[in-house]
């Protein structure tokens, strides 16, 4: 054994009474299994650049997307007035009010309704929000009409992503819930455990693009239930294989969730007829999708409004005759007008215009799309 340590100093006087280092035994004395107290966790660094401060969850605060194309092709002015429908920090809407013209807004979120009010209240056009779904504006800012534009921002804003509890993210743990309406009954959790297997690969499939469904599917249905994001999340990565991807491999699994959850699509399309229902003959619809699923959506929509792909009369007309017309046809895209963005590098803007004399638009359900469509493909 090594000789015993040096004697150590008389320490201060102290009310802790610790061992004395010379009373312990040789290490070949001691027992084999030590009781040793456990260890201390504690919560990792938060790794936040200096620049940024941590935000009361309420803060809607955000860098609004395609922001200046946006307030450019809506033409705001004193006078005009226009519909937000998807109010969210109500970035966009204080562009527009900045102009001069009126808004109201629209939310499903009453956080966002919230914050975006206190932004907004001392704007004298802002004609104040209003709590649903922008599949309802008819209904809901009906009184208003008609408007000179509408407006929606689609998809999860920042503040929702970079909140963990609301259940959006990847990048913190937090409830299975992707609601966009808190008080909505069905929320992530509960349809991952009342779906069948075939069920949810479809929906991961269609709603996520994503081409490893089956397998994806067979082990969320075998993990269930599920209550924690991280734990989802990893369970999806494990299923899917995927190794050194560019995005995290739960991306497009959870982006399915929340649009089934949420009926995101079928909300699209029903707020696509109603602000055309909106409008006035001259005004303005922009939209700002995120992905291929919505822009392909939005396109076929404005694309039917103009006359695009439509039949021909003898003369060469379209049939039925086109109530609007496209300002910019192939779209903006946010990687190249708001490139200091990192969160507008998937967006895609796309504005219609109603036409003069047009009546209110009758438009028939949107078909289903297939591969030799000429509109299949989202940039074009």
């Amino acid at each position: 054994p090594p000789p015993p340590p040096p004697p150590l100093p008389d320490a201060p006087p102290t009310s802790l009474h610790l061992p004395s280092l010379h009373n312990l035994p040789p290490p070949d004395a001691l027992p084999i299994s030590l009781h040793l107290p456990p260890p201390l966790h504690l919560p990792p660094p938060l790794h936040l650049p200096l620049h940024r401060k941590l935000r009361d969850p309420v803060d809607f605060h955000h860098i609004s997307v395609l922001l200046e194309a946006t307030r450019e092709l809506l033409q705001p002015r004193p006078g005009r007035r226009f519909v937000d429908g998807t109010l969210g920090g109500g970035g966009h809407s204080e562009a527009l009010l900045k102009d001069g013209a009126e808004v109201v807004g629209i939310d499903r979120d009453p956080k966002a309704i919230a914050a975006a009010t206190r932004r907004l209240a001392s704007y004298p056009g802002f004609l104040g929000a209003r709590r649903g779904p922008f599949a309802q504006m008819v209904s809901l800012v009906g009184d208003l009409a008609p408007v000179d534009g509408v407006l929606l921002d689609l998809g999860v804003s920042s503040p929702q992503l970079d909140d963990p509890t609301r259940g959006f993210s990847l990048q913190g743990d937090g409830p299975v819930d992707m609601r966009m309406d808190p008080d909505q009954e069905l929320d992530a959790a509960t349809l991952l455990a009342q779906i069948d297997e075939p069920q949810l690969a479809t929906i991961l499939r269609d709603y996520g693009e994503e081409p490893r469904a089956r397998r994806i599917a067979r082990a969320i249905v075998a993990g269930r239930p599920w209550r924690s994001t991280q734990a989802l999340a990893d369970a999806v990565t494990r299923a899917s294989g995927y190794r050194n991807s560019r995005t995290h491999p739960a991306t497009r699994t959870f982006q399915a969730i929340r649009i089934a959850v949420n009926g995101e699509l079928d909300q699209l399309k029903q707020g696509l007829d109603a602000a055309l229902a909106l409008v006035r003959p001259g005004g303005r619809i922009a939209v700002i999708s995120f992905h291929s699923l919505e822009d392909r959506i939005v396109k076929r929509r404005f694309y039917a409004a103009a006359g695009r792909n439509a039949p021909r009369d003898a003369f060469g007309n379209p049939i039925p005759p086109p109530i609007g017309r496209l300002i910019v046809p192939r779209g903006i895209a946010g990687k190249d007008a708001d490139r200091n963005n990192p969160r507008a590098r998937s967006a895609r803007l796309r504005v219609l215009e109603r036409l003069p004399g047009s009546s209110s638009p009758s438009l028939s359900p949107i078909p289903p799309m297939t591969s030799s469509d000429p509109s299949s493909r989202s940039s074009s």
